[in-house]
């Protein structure tokens, strides 16, 4: 294994994370903002907490998806 392989095996994992985080903070993030922004406190902040749910179930089924072709 070379250097340039255990680079991009690290690289994909970080980017992994990082999907992950986005992809669970952006809607809660977001339905806070509009929370404030409409004064609906709490419904936006739980519907993006639901989002933000089914976001990372969806990551992680495509991530299974990607394992069982290889």
């Amino acid at each position: 294994m070379s250097k340039d392989d255990g680079i991009s095996k690290y690289a994909s994992y970080l980017s992994l994370g990082l999907e992950i985080a986005v992809g669970i903070s952006f809607p809660i993030f977001l339905g806070y903002w509009l929370d404030g922004y409409f004064e609906l406190s709490p419904w936006l902040l739980l519907a993006g907490c639901v989002v933000g749910m089914v976001n990372v179930f969806l990551i992680i089924f495509k991530l299974d998806k990607q394992f069982e072709d290889k």
